[in-house]
């Protein structure tokens, strides 16, 4: 395990600085700012959430959620809008993140690992979903920006309900 990854400008990715910004990025979702959400994502970004334990590949099998930068894009429109009938009322949510190493540290990149809790309620009802993320951080000028993130739900071969917040 690597503690920080620095870039050429010599600011330091360590994970305190990591650990602040998948805090963040968890408080954007929860309080449903998902265009600021969004634009934490690179242009090329891709957001996976396998459906199998340890499946290696998209490509694989069908995957719960398999989003490139464009289906990024067209889910949080359709968070959006007033219209979204299976988001009536909409759901609340509250995120826990903690355990932020970084794993792997490269010249203006790294990759993180953490855990989350994350609680959905909506209409009446409670659904807990608990796992691993795994994010690639890079910098771009003073920011950080998503990669790439990977969702491992500790049940994600269990019959879930519709998949609507993002993680």
């Amino acid at each position: 395990m690597l503690d920080k990854a620095t870039d050429t400008h010599g600011a330091v990715l360590d994970a305190a600085a990591c650990e602040q910004f998948l805090v963040h990025e968890a408080r954007l979702l929860d309080e449903a700012h998902f265009d600021e959400w969004l634009a934490l994502f690179t242009d090329d970004a891709w957001y996976w959430v396998p459906s199998q334990p340890d499946q290696q590949s998209p490509r694989e099998t069908i995957s719960l959620i398999y989003d490139d930068r464009r289906l990024l894009e067209t889910r949080v429109r359709r968070l959006m809008s007033p219209r979204i009938y299976s988001q009536e009322p909409r759901s609340r949510t509250s995120r826990i993140i903690a355990n932020v190493t970084v794993e792997e540290g490269g010249a203006v990149a790294c990759t993180v690992r953490s855990k989350f809790q994350l609680l959905e309620y909506r209409r009446d009802a409670q659904i807990p979903y608990a796992g691993t993320s795994w994010h690639r951080l890079v910098r771009a000028g003073e920011a950080i920006r998503i990669a790439w993130k990977r969702v491992d739900l500790v049940n994600c071969d269990a019959a879930l309900p519709g998949l609507l917040v993002p993680f």
